[in-house]
């Protein structure tokens, strides 16, 4: 691969890295959010024994792990990135040696 379309790549790969570490940061914010209000309404179903708290319950309970597989699925993304402009870097490295 020519060196310039691996700077290329290199250069969109690195863009690509710095918006799945923004949204990774605001995925971890709203995970705890989203935790807060689950183990909130946890205990008002709980305590108030009521069908309504114990629906609200789940519903807070799902947006919780709704958001927490977001957050795997961006961890898992900026892995693959990761290891691609590796994989770049090597081979840009190997085109100067």
């Amino acid at each position: 691969m020519p060196q310039r379309l691996i700077k290329k790549k290199l250069a969109d790969t690195s863009l690509r890295l710095r918006q799945l570490r923004e949204e990774l940061k605001v995925a971890e914010e709203q995970l705890v959010h989203f935790s807060d209000e689950a183990d909130e309404a946890r205990l008002r179903s709980l305590v108030s024994e009521t069908p309504l708290a114990d629906q609200k319950h789940r519903e807070a309970n799902k947006h919780a792990e709704s958001m927490r597989k977001h957050k795997n699925m961006l961890q898992t993304e900026i892995e693959r990135v990761e290891a691609l402009q590796d994989e770049l870097l090597d081979q840009m490295d190997s085109k100067n040696a």
